[in-house]
């Protein structure tokens, strides 16, 4: 049983963005600190990635762990009301994800996706440095 009212609990998803979150915030601010400069959102490339770097040919996504269904992660854990539906919405999200993939890669595009739970304050620093790593090689 939900322990929020239908009302509550619609006004928290209207609340939910898929642009400009945090996580995505605080790569976007990395990597500027860092001399890149980069597009955002673009509507032109399959799956609109959150940030392309055109001079490196590279496109990254930043997923939320819940909503991309990263597996083994502690941030997703189905909910335990309409179980079924929130099942195939997400994996529903996991199969546009590699549709997308696909459609870059095919069109010449390397792929960074960073997820939520690696941008937690004690993996930030790591996880950007990886990014930068694997931009640069």
């Amino acid at each position: 049983m939900d322990r929020l009212t239908k009302v509550e609990r619609s006004w928290n998803m209207s609340r939910i963005r898929n642009k400009d979150t945090k996580p995505e915030m605080i790569v976007r601010s990395a990597l500027h600190k860092l001399g890149f400069r980069y597009r955002l959102h673009a509507k032109n490339l399959p799956g609109h990635p959150d940030i392309v770097l055109s001079k490196y040919h590279t496109v990254i996504f930043v997923h939320g762990c819940f909503w991309h269904g990263h597996s083994h992660c502690k941030d997703f854990t189905p909910p335990k009301t309409r179980t079924q539906w929130w099942v195939n919405k997400i994996n529903g999200n996991i199969h546009k994800d590699k549709l997308s993939n696909q459609q870059l890669k095919a069109l010449g595009w390397r792929i960074e996706t960073i997820w939520e739970c690696e941008l937690v304050s004690a993996k930030k620093e790591k996880t950007i440095k990886i990014l930068v790593d694997e931009l640069k090689s």
